[in-house]
């Protein structure tokens, strides 16, 4: 388990959050029942006010919730247990924070590039690119969410067999 915690913080780290939140993340997810913030930073060696930054940053992300226990006025924590859900949920908080205000910003760059006559074709074109890009790519992400979980698990259990039936289809 202190293995499991520990790469996860450095996998956290790599992923763009603190090294904290992704010990405190794999901590609840492991455990398989809901602490106290004083739990989890006396398992952690963590400042309390590390743990309640962390926990926030979490709950922000929809990977923690708060809980409630009978008889004990303190909050307690636990993390979604479902992978699927843990993985839709990271990914739909990425599309939120990155790619859709990028495709913003791309869709005003473009409007202002179509307008100045000093910017090169090449910068145009590829701004355009871009745009496409990522509108395609949001507008998978999109028809791929509505799908339903033993559908979505099918499909990536075929793996690299969906291009080859795609490649006949195309034939």
């Amino acid at each position: 388990m202190e293995r499991t915690v520990l790469h996860w913080g450095e996998m956290g780290s790599r992923w763009g959050v603190n090294r904290s939140v992704g010990q405190i993340h794999a901590l609840l997810y492991l455990t398989g029942r809901p602490l106290t913030a004083e739990e989890i930073a006396e398992t952690l060696s963590m400042a309390r006010s590390n743990v309640s930054t962390s926990l926030r940053e979490l709950m922000n992300w929809n990977l923690v919730r708060r809980v409630h226990m009978l008889g004990d006025r303190r909050d307690h924590f636990e993390a979604e247990a479902d992978h699927w859900q843990m993985l839709m949920t990271i990914v739909e908080g990425r599309k939120l924070r990155e790619i859709d205000p990028t495709l913003s910003l791309l869709r005003t760059c473009m409007l202002e590039a179509e307008e100045d006559k000093r910017l090169d074709a090449t910068s145009k074109e590829r701004i355009a690119s871009m745009l496409e890009f990522l509108e395609t790519l949001a507008n998978w992400y999109d028809d791929v969410r509505r799908l339903p979980k033993g559908t979505l698990l099918s499909l990536m259990k075929l793996g690299s067999k969906i291009g080859r039936f795609v490649g006949k289809a195309k034939k």
